[in-house]
């Protein structure tokens, strides 16, 4: 068990940390919920019948579609573009073909070659893509359903999936995400050139020129 969490101490800290947000977010967002229904004199609904509200689905999917743009974009950028002096840049002089050379421990796509190759030498982005689409997807659904939610309250007429992608608060809701995630990865970017954290890969060595470029 000890080797196992030292394994996998990282993936089981980030998990752990999302299940704990998580769980904050839903009991935070249920009784904001409710305080908001109670000033228009309706009930609140219990924890379970909250999670499938939009007022839970909309915010949840809308942060997960930002996420999984930004590492989608980072992670086609960085095999294509150069930021010198940056950890989170590969090395210009560097040939990604040279760091990752077959051998008989490879993945068995890798081994294949062919079409098998071909989309495992892009199964991150690819991967990465389509849970993008996925939370964009159930973004708009819930974002939908939390304005039907709304409407309800004003007795307002209802929106459909197709209203709501035309309605300029449904592009609002993704772009302040969307902006904040760009300008998070981009600083990190920047600022792993003059600065250092030891001992963390995102860092280049403490002692390290500003202009090396590369972890």
């Amino acid at each position: 068990m000890r080797d196992i969490l030292r394994s996998n101490g990282l993936s089981l800290a980030l998990f752990a940390l999302f299940l704990a947000s998580i769980v904050g977010q839903a009991f935070a967002g249920w009784y904001a919920l409710g305080d908001e229904l109670a000033i228009h004199g309706r009930p609140a609904p219990d924890l379970l019948a909250y999670l499938a509200t939009g007022h839970f689905l909309s915010a949840t999917f809308e942060n997960w579609e930002s996420e999984f743009l930004q590492m989608t974009v980072y992670v086609v950028l960085t095999a294509v573009l150069i930021q010198k002096g940056s950890p989170e840049s590969r090395n210009p002089d560097e040939s990604p073909e040279e760091r990752s050379a077959c051998s008989p421990n490879a993945p068995w796509p890798a081994r294949k070659g062919g079409v098998w190759l071909q989309l495992y030498a892009h199964s991150l982005s690819i991967t990465l893509l389509v849970f993008f689409a996925l939370s964009f997807w159930l973004h708009l659904l819930g974002s939908t359903r939390r304005a039907n939610e709304e409407a309800l309250l004003h007795a307002a007429p209802a929106e459909t999936a197709a209203e709501r992608l035309a309605d300029p608060e449904f592009w609002y809701e993704s772009f302040q995400n969307w902006q904040s995630e760009f300008l998070s990865i981009g600083a990190l970017v920047i600022l792993g050139i003059f600065l250092r954290e030891r001992g963390s890969p995102e860092s280049k060595p403490v002692h390290a020129p500003h202009s090396q470029t590369g972890g």
